[in-house]
């Protein structure tokens, strides 16, 4: 984990498992919800890696994992190199001043009895960085940084937009100067004409402050504005991971080309090759055996039995390139 090369997050075979509520005479114990299984990345420096996938693939889970919000099951999570999987919580309180998070909905994430001088000043006092005049100064620059006035300082959340509380949420995530933000969903809850300015503040902030993301989203159209590398994750599983422009040059597993295919164009006019995925999504508790996707396939019967019963190995396919799919040549298997 030494050397000039090593990422700033480093996750290893990262899993979590909860246990299904409800078990009775006819039931029996339930098998556990498997809502991340498996998954390995790593994001560098002044990075965006953006995490996409349907509602329910464990995306978000896996957020809140690498924070330490919740506990995994196993694996590791190793950030500047240091395995933080089983630090203490006064331990984890260091590491946490660089390892922030934007939470998804803007109304639910701000203490309504809370002014945004204290929304955003608690981190400073948490830490013992500064206080009263001090700590209100901090804040007011935070608050410049985010494109909000300073008036706003002694208002309440219930006084600001959607965007606006959205700003205040990613000032609060500043406040530490941290070196990776988890951006879970920031921009879901918004109107699509905030959306862009939101997205467009990140990327700006992440020049000023040579900050790093994990961006998740349920869609690529957010995420293929913002990210380096994306990640698309299907129940609990990474199956695919490549530079931005390569995943919507060359998708290599069919369920990113049915993501790319969903992405609206803006031309009424252009022909398009929907591919319409068949059937719900499949249990967390029971996934399928064999690839998890081949339920919902177009692909999977050119391999007759092979996508039932055998879960895909990691293989190339193109450089930088990695998909967990059968159709994709073998040519250097991870």
């Amino acid at each position: 984990m030494n050397g000039a090369a090593q990422p700033l997050l480093e996750i290893r075979d990262l899993r979590k498992y909860f246990r299904a509520s409800g078990s009775g005479f006819f039931t029996g114990e339930q098998p556990p919800i498997r809502a991340v299984d498996g998954v390995s990345l790593s994001i560098e420096r002044g990075q965006t890696f953006g995490l996409v996938g349907e509602s329910g693939c464990g995306k978000s889970t896996l957020g809140r994992l690498i924070a330490r919000l919740i506990e995994p099951t196993s694996g590791s999570i190793f950030f500047e190199g240091r395995d933080i999987t089983g630090l203490s919580r006064s331990d984890m309180r260091e590491v946490r001043r660089h390892l922030q998070i934007i939470f998804q909905d803007p109304y639910a994430s701000l203490n309504p009895r809370m002014t945004v001088s204290d929304i955003i000043g608690e981190a400073f006092e948490i830490h013992g960085l500064a206080r009263g005049a001090a700590k209100r100064q901090e804040v007011a620059k935070l608050l410049d940084a985010v494109g909000l006035s300073r008036a706003h300082i002694d208002k309440y959340p219930h006084e600001f937009s959607g965007g606006q509380r959205q700003r205040i949420g990613i000032a609060r995530a500043l406040a530490l100067k941290p070196k990776l933000i988890i951006c879970d969903e920031p921009v879901s809850a918004l109107d699509v004409s905030i959306q862009s300015q939101i997205l467009n503040l990140l990327k700006d902030l992440q020049r000023e402050f040579g900050l790093a993301y994990l961006f998740i989203a349920h869609g690529l159209a957010a995420v293929r504005h913002i990210s380096d590398r994306i990640g698309v994750m299907y129940l609990g599983k990474l199956v695919e991971t490549a530079p931005s422009s390569e995943i919507f040059t060359h998708p290599a597993h069919p369920y990113t080309q049915a993501l790319i295919s969903a992405i609206p164009r803006p031309d009424p006019d252009a022909v398009r090759d929907r591919i319409i995925l068949e059937g719900d999504l499949p249990s967390p508790a029971a996934p399928p055996p064999g690839c998890r996707f081949h339920t919902r396939c177009r692909e999977a019967s050119r391999l007759g039995t092979r996508c039932m019963t055998q879960e895909p190995a990691w293989h190339a396919a193109g450089a930088d390139h990695l998909a967990a799919c059968h159709l994709v040549e073998n040519t250097g298997a991870q």
